[in-house]
């Protein structure tokens, strides 16, 4: 497995805003799936954005529609995740993750086999 490194969490007031930034080596084939995903305490890990490599088109969750922007640096070989206008609700650990290739939601995280450590974001009302 790849290591991934996530980096920018923090404690955000409701409204606020957040970038999160994932170092992701060697996926820059065309195919390559990466994206983001959240678990809050006591709840399922969550996919919220997912990028494919040759395919330009984001996948994002409902709940982050509108407010959670993924993109990358080809060149940093870096993944974000631009977060605004947090909600209480979007407290959790948040995770990126990187795939050879995805059959199917490429928010599943059974899809996914390399993983980062995680950073936590908490925004307070």
């Amino acid at each position: 497995a790849v290591k991934l490194v996530e980096s920018g969490g923090g404690s955000v007031q409701a409204g606020g805003s957040l970038r999160l930034s994932c170092v992701v080596p060697q996926f820059t084939y065309r195919g390559n799936v990466m994206g983001w995903f959240r678990q809050a305490h006591g709840k399922e890990r969550e996919g919220i954005a997912a990028l494919r490599i040759g395919n330009e088109t984001p996948f994002l969750a409902d709940s982050v529609k509108g407010r959670f922007t993924i993109s990358k640096d080809n060149a940093k070989e870096t993944l974000f995740l631009q977060m605004n206008k947090l909600k209480p609700e979007d407290t959790a650990m948040y995770y990126c993750a990187a795939s050879a290739f995805v059959l199917g939601d490429p928010l599943r995280p059974s899809q996914y086999d390399n993983w980062g450590q995680g950073t936590q974001v908490s925004v307070s009302s």
